[in-house]
């Protein structure tokens, strides 16, 4: 599959699964071990748990198995790592206190970032 299609079949279950502020980070010139992080807020720790199963279950509908998946309920981030794509899910808070954008912004890196709905 594609990295291409691969990111888009994220993002959209991302959006239909009512995920928060999801924002794609374009790193391909950062760093060697993924292309894209997908970066997600959930409502809640079992919301978090829901989006990343559903993203890992539509992949594999299509070929593509998932190479792990982080945090379980009661985590306030789950990571699922596809490979060519990691999708961080997270509370608003984790998200707040970690903030993941601004990290992967180094060096103009936020030239990069795209946010979708």
């Amino acid at each position: 599959m594609q990295v291409e299609d691969l990111l888009k079949i994220v993002q959209d279950v991302l959006d239909e699964r009512k995920g928060h502020n999801i924002t794609t980070l374009d790193v391909r010139d950062k760093t060697s071990f993924t292309d894209y992080m997908v970066v997600v807020t959930g409502t809640s720790d079992r919301h978090l748990k829901s989006l990343c199963d559903y993203v890992a279950e539509k992949v594999k509908e299509q070929g593509q198995k998932p190479l792990g998946i982080e945090g379980d309920l009661g985590s306030d981030w789950v990571l699922l790592d596809l490979g060519d794509v990691i999708v961080h899910a997270m509370t608003a808070q984790a998200r707040g206190f970690y903030q993941l954008e601004k990290l992967w912004s180094v060096d103009g890196i936020s030239d990069d970032v795209e946010e979708t709905v």
